[in-house]
């Protein structure tokens, strides 16, 4: 499967739906990436405004 980036909240996901916000609007340009475990306690996620666990693509085009 092709994994895809959400444009919208930047989660990575080989759906064509993204399960995080439900949006349609994904790319398969994306680069970089951050696996959040814990959204609460981590700097990454409060920069990126993550509020749940998952991998995420730090820049989506």
């Amino acid at each position: 499967m092709v994994e895809r980036a959400c444009r919208r909240c930047h989660y990575i996901t080989e759906e064509n739906i993204c399960p995080n916000c439900k949006s349609t609007d994904l790319s398969e340009d994306f680069s970089g990436l951050v696996i959040i475990f814990d959204p609460e306690r981590s700097a990454i996620a409060k920069t990126m405004r993550i509020e749940r666990k998952g991998r995420y693509a730090i820049k989506v085009r």
